[in-house]
């Protein structure tokens, strides 16, 4: 109802904006009549005072009167003119009365949503679709309210997490652990959150969570990388080692971490795990003992090195769907997002992106928050 009573005063303060000249021009026509009727009226005075004063004879003093009223019914009667241009007027003021919000109502039934009804802000937090910021907002809000609502936390924790609100998603995921209890996924969220807190360090906090989340999953991949990862940053190559070489044996022979660990195992000094060796762009045996007497900065040379070998092979042969996993993930390891964008566009090239290899490429560029606008099918 309110729309529509806000319709209506808008259309009435246009048609008065409109209205307006014309009815400004009628007042103007009468205004200039009466004005000439004035001045003959005082000619016609003035004539009897110079007949009285004898300054003109009675028969001249007749010719002007005459003339005078003639001149003086013209004005005083309305001419055939002026009788049309005031038919023009209200045949403009009729137009504008009707038919403006006649056009305008049909314009709305065209184009507009007559049939969608108001919704206020209270209603379209009730219902926000797919809009994420509405969707975050009514979490929130809910959760103000509700502080105990376990689910709420465990909603919005992620959301958080993937919009780089890390403050929020620490907060978020430990309001669920404490309400719901820990679950790997919660703990997992929490570590690497932990962990984008301190630019991708494992911390001690970051660490005792993912012990926490390998007791409730002993086979939990990521918290076994991320341990192992803390202890090659700590400097504890051996141990470092172990840790991915076992993580290797126990991963599935298509797992799309174990380029990530292989890399890692030959950072370390050991040995690949089985049939790794000979998958394009891996670190060969000899790789890997040459990585043993290499510092940090040789080691990396070495891994872009082999980066680069495969990016070359595939050039040469590019229908290997498992070196373009490997060759956009590693580029992605070597922050190097802009080549690892002209990967993923390259191996699209190769395998369309309605194809099923196409569909893993896309899926891998969306794990490792890679723009695919433009690419998906």
């Amino acid at each position: 109802m309110l729309f529509w009573i806000l319709v209506a005063a808008l259309t009435a303060v246009v048609a008065a904006i409109l209205l307006y000249p014309l009815l400004r021009g009628g007042k103007a026509v009468d205004d200039t009549r009466a004005g000439e009727a004035a001045v003959y009226r005082d000619q016609l005075r003035e004539l009897d005072r110079d007949l009285a004063g004898g300054l003109i004879s009675a028969d001249e003093a007749d010719y002007a009167r005459a003339e005078i009223g003639r001149r003086l019914i013209t004005v005083s009667a309305a001419p055939v003119t002026d009788r049309n241009l005031s038919k023009h007027h209200r045949l403009s003021e009729a137009f504008v009365l009707l038919m403006l919000p006649i056009v305008g109502l049909c314009l709305y039934i065209l184009v507009g949503r007559p049939d969608l009804p108001s919704q206020p802000l209270e209603a379209r937090l009730a219902n926000p679709g797919n809009d994420m910021a509405i969707l975050v907002a009514k979490a929130e809000r809910h959760l103000v309210q509700n502080p105990d609502d376990g689910k709420g936390w465990d909603v919005l924790a992620p959301i958080y997490f993937n919009t780089m609100r890390v403050a929020d998603a620490e907060n978020a995921y430990s309001h669920a652990i404490r309400l719901l209890g820990p679950s790997v996924a919660r703990l997992d969220g929490l570590a690497e959150t932990l962990m984008a807190k301190s630019d991708g360090v494992v911390t001690e906090d970051a660490r005792k969570v993912l012990e926490q989340s390998l007791q409730l999953q002993p086979d939990n991949p990521k918290a076994s990388f991320y341990l192992a990862l803390s202890m090659e940053q700590a400097g504890n190559a051996a141990e470092a080692k172990t840790a991915f070489e076992a993580l290797a044996k126990q991963s599935p022979a298509d797992a799309p971490w174990l380029p990530l660990v292989a890399e890692h195992i030959a950072r370390n000094g050991g040995a690949l795990p089985s049939g790794a060796a000979n998958a394009p762009g891996n670190p060969t045996q000899a790789d890997a003992a040459a990585a043993k007497n290499m510092n940090a900065g040789d080691q990396q040379q070495m891994i872009q090195g082999m980066v680069a070998s495969l990016d070359a092979k595939l050039t040469e042969d590019p229908n290997n769907l498992e070196g373009w996993l490997r060759l956009v993930r590693s580029y992605v390891v070597l922050k190097d997002k802009d080549r690892a964008v002209g990967a993923l566009k390259r191996g699209l090239a190769a395998f369309p992106a309605d194809s099923e290899q196409g569909k893993q490429l896309l899926a891998l560029a969306r794990e490792l928050e890679i723009a695919t606008e433009g690419m998906s099918e």
